[in-house]
């Protein structure tokens, strides 16, 4: 097994996160990353040991995403880098869809990648914009 670079693998996989956010299935949000995770911003961090942690951590993302009546993600990749045997990191900026049907730029982000048997899982996210 080695760090997954293909695009095709890493697009099933940030279209799978993407149903699982703009829906608000935060088991399946949860099952996309890894334990420990650490999400990085400008004003804040955190970090989950927990699969329940993680969902809790998005169970404010699934109100905005309704208020902001989004309906679809799309995750625009850009750089891809191998890290390590396992790990790649991603640059990707995400758009919306909402339901008139009208794309809605979203924020940047760059994610560390772990490779599993089951297939990539995210360690680390960084807000970049």
């Amino acid at each position: 097994m080695t760090a997954s670079t293909d695009l095709d693998t890493l697009t099933d996989f940030f279209d799978r996160y993407g149903v699982a956010l703009t829906s608000a299935d935060l088991p399946a949000i949860a099952g996309c990353y890894a334990l420990p995770g650490l999400v990085v911003a400008d004003t804040y961090s955190f970090s989950f040991t927990s699969l329940a942690a993680v969902a809790l951590s998005f169970v404010g993302a699934a109100p905005d995403y309704q208020d902001r009546e989004l309906i679809a993600a799309h995750a625009r990749i850009g750089d891809v880098q191998p890290v390590s045997a396992l790990l790649t990191e991603v640059s990707v900026e995400w758009e919306f869809l909402d339901s008139q049907g009208q794309a809605v730029p979203g924020e940047r982000y760059r994610y560390l990648l772990r490779t599993t048997g089951e297939g990539p899982v995210i360690c680390t996210v960084v807000r970049t914009g």
